[in-house]
């Protein structure tokens, strides 16, 4: 079948099955690897990307749910070779570690921040709960949430 996608920003029409899920569209079809299989299940949060401004587990939705809607995966915060204020609070914080979830987390970080530019620590760590890491202990990655928020 037939769909059109919005990811990032380009529109692509792609040839999909019905029941193909997103992430595979994302990571086979369009290339974009950022997005990880961790679970399969919806629960590690290591494929989560933003769906109409929503951060979503892109390993449990079918790319026929997405059709027609704005995708925005990791690939989408880099601009013309510069990383967005998140990323680099993020290096600048040790909050990435061996690197296998962080694409997930700043996915999730960067749903809440398009919703609320100046989040709370509960409302960060509400944002960041569906994605697991086993490296960081989520200090730092909520001491960079809180970086970028100043650098608004």
């Amino acid at each position: 079948m037939e769909m059109e996608f919005n990811v990032n920003g380009i529109k692509h029409i792609l040839e999909v099955d019905p029941m193909e899920r997103l992430l595979d569209v994302l990571r086979n079809k369009l290339k974009l690897t950022g997005a990880k299989e961790g679970c399969g299940e919806g629960e590690c949060g290591a494929c989560t990307i933003i769906l109409d401004g929503v951060a979503i587990n892109s390993c449990i939705v079918l790319a026929a749910q997405a059709a027609g809607r704005e995708i925005l995966t990791i690939e989408s915060l880099e601009k013309d070779g510069e990383l967005d204020r998140l990323q680099k609070a993020f290096i600048n914080n040790g909050a990435v570690q061996c690197g296998y979830c962080t694409p997930g987390m700043l996915m999730s970080c960067k749903a809440l921040l398009m919703k609320n530019p100046a989040p709370t620590e509960e409302e960060i760590k509400t944002a960041i709960e569906g994605n697991l890491c086993r490296c960081t202990g989520y200090t730092k990655i909520i001491k960079a949430v809180k970086e970028a928020v100043k650098d608004i």
